[in-house]
């Protein structure tokens, strides 16, 4: 494919599912979840098109959608080839605008909406070369991919000679460890036996399902009733035995001392770790409430909004698992950068995917991780959620508890159309039906 396809426009879909309707998503902090996108398509001047989105939960997404709307709009007229030929530069630009900056530097509804965007356009990138974006990654040369991180901020964790010095190590294991990946996949873990609404016997028999089904390891969702959730995490225990893996998901819902306390109620349960126990912006809380549970792990990363973040979590050894999420930080360079600075602490990165296209995306992250950073699957694991894929073009595909490797060109998340305009809000036919109930 000529890469020298010219960007005629960007248009951005407000596309809602009423997951709130079976509590599906159902955690602590979130009850009622709408799972929802932001849904960037770059249009072309030839028969390809890119496609990105950012992951909410309903209300709001529209703010999503005006963000994403502005900043795609510079896109226009521009020449693929004038954005590959430098993505370090191009992410700059998304994120560095001198004006929007002021309304959102890096975080927040902003950054979301880089991430949309900044996403779509790897996207259409991985598909004018015809190659999943994984490959993408792969089959860069380390200086390549060392060009595409933004650095500004995090120096003092990671260089771009450390950066390069790392990605040069790994290089001539990379044949290899694709095939490894083709013939054993990647190890995942599910959340959706253990939402928070669910009653005791649908927990039990999606737990005995997923242990038919492969799964090694399973979360739950604690944080309302310390009594309800020493009962679940029983159950859950006796479903899978004491050599299978539980983790728990407070999703933010306590104080540092609090959640301290109230782990030692689950530590009877032997969760692997402890998933975003207070405010991800909380550094030293994460620090405090590591030292106070361990040898409980302390899991975060879905909320955390950049890269700096990120790297205070690692320099205060705050974190034994990296949560990265694909479009919480600002698309795939700044994932590329926190992978990065995981591997340099010796952190396993575990990808967070609960919610619309998560799983699709972040398959491609945590097999770059391991072809071309790290060359290892010990405590990793990627998040799998069993809800909506049959939306997608080129679902993710788990086997026996494992990510199989994409193979379609692209970053596996463009929607079908139908099922754009059946779920477009609030005027698609789902939700003309649904016009009587207020949307969570």
């Amino acid at each position: 494919m000529n890469q020298a396809l010219t960007i005629v426009s960007v248009r951005v879909h407000d596309i809602r599912f009423p997951t709130s309707l079976h509590l599906d998503g159902s955690d602590a902090m979130n009850r009622d979840p709408d799972y929802s996108a932001t849904y960037v398509i770059i249009h072309t001047d030839a028969e390809i098109n890119g496609h990105g989105l950012t992951f909410t939960i309903g209300r709001g997404n529209e703010l999503c959608v005006t963000a994403a709307q502005t900043l795609g709009s510079r896109l226009v007229g521009r020449t693929l080839d004038s954005i590959s030929a430098d993505f370090g530069a191009f992410w700059y630009e998304m994120v560095a605008d001198s004006q929007l900056r002021w309304v959102g530097p890096e975080k927040g509804v902003v950054h979301l909406a880089v991430a949309a965007v900044v996403n779509a356009v790897w996207d259409l990138y991985a598909k004018s070369v015809k190659k999943p974006l994984w490959q993408v990654l792969v089959d860069m040369t380390p200086q390549e991919l060392v060009k595409c991180i933004p650095f500004r901020y995090i120096t003092d964790a990671l260089t771009p000679a450390e950066a390069l010095a790392l990605l040069e190590a790994q290089a001539p294991h990379k044949k290899a460890r694709i095939e490894t990946m083709r013939a054993s996949g990647y190890p995942a873990y599910t959340t959706s036996a253990g939402w928070l609404g669910y009653s005791d016997e649908k927990v039990r028999a999606l737990c005995e399902a997923a242990i038919a089904d492969g799964f090694t390891h399973i979360k739950m969702k604690v944080g309302v009733s310390r009594e309800a959730d020493a009962r679940r995490a029983a159950l859950i225990r006796s479903v899978i035995g004491p050599e299978k893996y539980l983790m728990v998901d407070a999703n933010q819902v306590w104080d540092v001392d609090e959640a301290i306390d109230w782990m030692k109620t689950l530590a009877l349960y032997q969760p692997l770790w402890i998933e975003e126990p207070t405010s991800p912006d909380d550094v030293l809380g994460h620090a405090a409430i590591a030292r106070g549970v361990a040898p409980i792990g302390v899991a975060t990363g879905e909320h955390v909004q950049n890269r700096i973040v990120f790297k205070q979590l690692l320099q205060a050894e705050a974190i034994s698992f990296c949560q990265i999420d694909a479009c919480r930080v600002g698309g795939v360079n700044e994932v590329l950068a926190i992978i990065l600075m995981a591997a340099k602490f010796g952190i396993p990165v575990c990808p967070h995917a609960g919610g619309v296209g998560l799983c699709e995306y972040v398959q491609h992250l945590s097999f770059f991780d391991y072809i071309a950073v790290t060359g290892s699957t010990d405590r990793r694991v990627i998040e799998y959620v069993d809800h909506l894929h049959e939306h997608f073009v080129d679902p993710c595909i788990v086997q026996n508890g494992r990510y199989r490797l994409p193979n379609l060109a692209g970053y596996s998340i463009e929607m079908h159309e139908a099922s754009r305009l059946q779920y477009a809000f609030p005027d698609g036919p789902i939700w003309s039906s649904l016009a009587t109930r207020t949307p969570a």
